[in-house]
């Protein structure tokens, strides 16, 4: 073979090469959720303690370390307690939170971009007594005591790698988030 042969070859060769590199990288970095994978969170509530899991599975996941990390804020409603022991309602909705719980996924732990997501618990705890102005009472002598708790927003945001955010998700209700909370997104 002649030598201008041989270079339009080996150039032909590196375009490929260069061509399959890039649209490998480019399949790596859509990351998107299985159908039916969208995220889900389970709000368990008791007493004065509210427990936040979040679940997801995604695919198109480079190999990169992930950082998932989950936000929950609420509210709780107390009894106003006199210093006879007497109990009333509180009138008051007194902020909570946030609970912050962050879960790290090892790059390890993606196998062929793709991951099933469970993320630790935020944990969102009530004081057990507020003043009773915060409660809401008749007066300040009265303290708030038997709080009730409410989750109003969760939030999950996906990173990957950690710093770079994929997926931002939440859902938010005054009313409150119990049970099964199914979040939206955006890329």
């Amino acid at each position: 073979m002649n030598r201008i042969v041989k270079r339009l070859i080996m150039l032909f060769a590196v375009v490929l090469f260069v061509f399959t590199a890039g649209v490998s990288a480019a399949q790596a970095a859509s990351p998107h959720f299985k159908k039916g994978g969208s995220p889900v969170c389970t709000v368990s509530i008791s007493g004065s303690t509210a427990t936040t899991t979040c679940r997801a599975v995604i695919t198109g996941l480079g190999g990169e370390d992930l950082r998932a990390t989950v936000t929950v804020s609420g509210a709780a409603v107390y009894q106003c307690q006199n210093g006879g022991g007497n109990t009333a309602p509180g009138q008051n909705k007194v902020v909570i939170g946030p609970a912050v719980a962050p879960t790290d996924i090892s790059g390890s732990a993606i196998k062929n971009g793709n991951l099933t997501l469970v993320t630790n618990p935020a944990v969102l705890t009530a004081p057990t007594t507020v003043t009773g102005a915060e409660a809401g009472c008749p007066n300040p002598n009265w303290t708030g005591v038997n709080p009730v708790i409410t989750v109003t927003s969760i939030s999950l945001v996906i990173e990957q790698p950690v710093g770079t955010i994929i997926f931002s998700c939440s859902k938010s209700d005054s009313n409150g988030l119990k049970g099964t909370v199914s979040l939206a997104c955006s890329a």
